[in-house]
């Protein structure tokens, strides 16, 4: 996605508004029924946005690139980067770890990276086949 101009600002814009409320509600839907001991909520959100990357990459390859690039600014760029959170993610491991909860932190750093790669690769293979 090169050559982004000054037209994109308003679809980042408004899928980063989109994708922040949905974090925020998801995030919080999961931590109220599984509770805060472990960052579930934000594993819950990491993963379902790389599985949207993924899908959202593999529909990009099937169109052979033709997809809108105003979609791709709202949904991608927009939604999918203020949805999901590595600052999130590497806070809560922070914490845990200085908590010395050195399982949960390890397997919080093992999971989001595995999950997450899984993720994307199971959106982009359900796509593209």
């Amino acid at each position: 996605m090169t050559g982004l101009g000054t037209d994109a600002w308003p679809w980042v814009l408004a899928g980063s508004a989109l994708g922040g409320m949905a974090r925020y509600w998801l995030s919080g839907l999961v931590a109220r029924h599984v509770g805060e001991t472990f960052p579930w909520g934000t594993l819950v959100v990491n993963v379902s946005g790389a599985l949207a990357a993924g899908l959202l990459l593999g529909i990009t390859v099937a169109m052979a690139g033709a997809m809108p690039v105003f979609l791709l600014q709202l949904l991608l760029l927009g939604f999918l980067g203020s949805y999901t959170t590595v600052s999130s993610f590497s806070l809560q491991t922070l914490q845990l770890a200085r908590n010395r909860q050195w399982l949960p932190a390890a397997g919080n750093v093992v999971l989001s990276a595995g999950l997450c790669l899984a993720a994307a690769w199971l959106g982009l293979r359900l796509v593209t086949g």
